[in-house]
């Protein structure tokens, strides 16, 4: 696990520059701008997981960190750990079909969550609509808004492989702390179940999707009592 700078055949740098899913204030762009003139950048690459790579001489690495720090950004992050989460531009001002706020919620699992270790890679990605535009299917840990602060939630997708694999739902209707507590849960059922560099998909197949599932009364707190009750009166209870 480390920084995500990769040493291009080229021999310039590439590194990975994160804001919070993937936007930038205008400050902040303006500010991108001047530090790769400054840092002889030459090229900016947007990625598909929302990130902004820079190629740079080796020299002015850490010209590059002290100014990204600066602006209130970060250096990546690769290796065996949670990734930088990937989001749509879901709010009232950013899309006009996000039936929630996702922006802010992927902001607050990338705060918690970001650079924590685990077995392999784990990447996390949220929509706010069932467009899906960020591919939450193929996401280790994927987020669906269906409501106003509701979500449905995916486990053990996998997309950028020659054998994708798509996520099972193991969650609808919770609220975002519900959102953020399964994933806490997910991650301590992950460290303890999986093989060293095991993607989480091959240790759901390996020890199925019932031992990552949470107890039945788990999702209680997440759920508006309107729902409980509306589940209740379908199950006869």
């Amino acid at each position: 696990m480390g920084d995500a700078i990769f040493v291009q055949r080229s021999g310039y740098l590439g590194v990975g520059i994160v804001a919070r899913c993937g936007v930038l204030t205008l400050a902040q762009l303006a500010g991108l701008a001047e530090l790769a003139r400054v840092v002889e950048c030459q090229y900016c690459k947007m990625t598909t997981r929302q990130t902004l790579i820079f190629i740079i001489p080796e020299t002015r690495l850490e010209d590059l960190r002290a100014g990204v720090a600066a602006l209130g950004l970060r250096v990546g992050v690769f290796g065996e750990i949670v990734r930088n989460v990937k989001a749509c531009a879901g709010n009232k001002d950013l899309c006009q079909r996000s039936l929630s706020d996702v922006f802010a919620l992927g902001g607050e699992l990338q705060d918690r969550f970001m650079n924590r270790p685990t077995p392999c890679d784990f990447k996390i990605a949220l929509a706010g609509c069932h467009r899906g535009c960020t591919d939450p299917l193929c996401a280790d840990y994927g987020v669906i808004a269906t409501g106003s602060d509701t979500y449905e939630v995916y486990l053990g997708g996998r997309g950028g492989s020659r054998k994708p694999v798509h996520a099972s739902r193991i969650a609808d209707r919770i609220n975002g702390a519900g959102v953020i507590d399964l994933l806490a849960f997910i991650l301590d059922r992950y460290d303890a179940l999986a093989e060293p560099r095991e993607r989480l998909c091959n240790t759901i197949k390996r020890s199925g999707l019932e031992a990552f599932l949470p107890p039945d009364d788990f999702f209680n707190p997440y759920r508006s009592k309107e729902e409980e009750n509306d589940f209740l009166t379908f199950a006869g209870l």
